[in-house]
């Protein structure tokens, strides 16, 4: 194996390392809603996309190009992922199941998050829901707290899609500054 081939080769996997890790990253803004970013991404990733794969397919004589390129889009997947969860964009409301809800509440509230209460009935006793919504990157710690207080606090983690900017801005600002608006059917 010569030089030109070792270092196609290895071109190859970063070339494929950043084109899956782009488009790990495009999916996600894709769900989350964020067109502008996950277009931004996607004529990137098919610029490299296209360099990778037409420096594949000019030449199969080399064997070394396909483990290449396998080995890129592997190594790609996981460095997108890990790039993906590591920028945590988004928000996310987590759902807390808890026995101790008016201690939980204080400790949140105090620690500044917002928190909404839910009391829930089960067969052995009430419970506690608290809601409260914060970036993603905010997530971990929020959990962490929580059971800290209440160890055997039960937590349901979901993504946030905001159904419109306006009903997020009505519920975001304080009570005397809230406007009205109708609602059509």
């Amino acid at each position: 194996m010569n030089t030109t081939v070792v270092i196609t080769t290895l071109l190859i996997v970063v070339a494929r390392i950043v084109d899956v890790s782009l488009d790990t990253l495009r999916t996600a803004a894709i769900v989350q809603g964020r067109r502008a970013y996950a277009a931004c991404l996607g004529f990137v990733e098919a610029m490299v996309y296209i360099c990778a794969i037409a420096k594949v397919l000019q030449d199969l004589s080399h064997p070394s190009y396909l483990v290449a390129y396998a080995l890129g889009f592997a190594l790609g997947t996981y460095l997108g992922i890990a790039i993906e969860q590591y920028l945590a964009f988004g928000k996310q409301v987590a759902s807390l199941f808890t026995r101790k809800g008016v201690d939980l509440v204080e400790a949140l509230v105090a620690a500044g998050y917002k928190v909404v209460t839910v009391h829930g009935h089960l067969h052995d006793g009430e419970v506690a829901i608290l809601h409260v919504s914060l970036p993603r990157k905010r997530m971990r710690k929020l959990i962490h707290y929580a059971v800290a207080i209440d160890e055997s606090c039960f937590c349901v983690v979901n993504d946030v899609r905001v159904a419109g900017y306006v009903a997020h801005r009505e519920i975001s600002q304080p009570r005397g500054q809230r406007t009205q608006h109708a609602v059509k059917p």
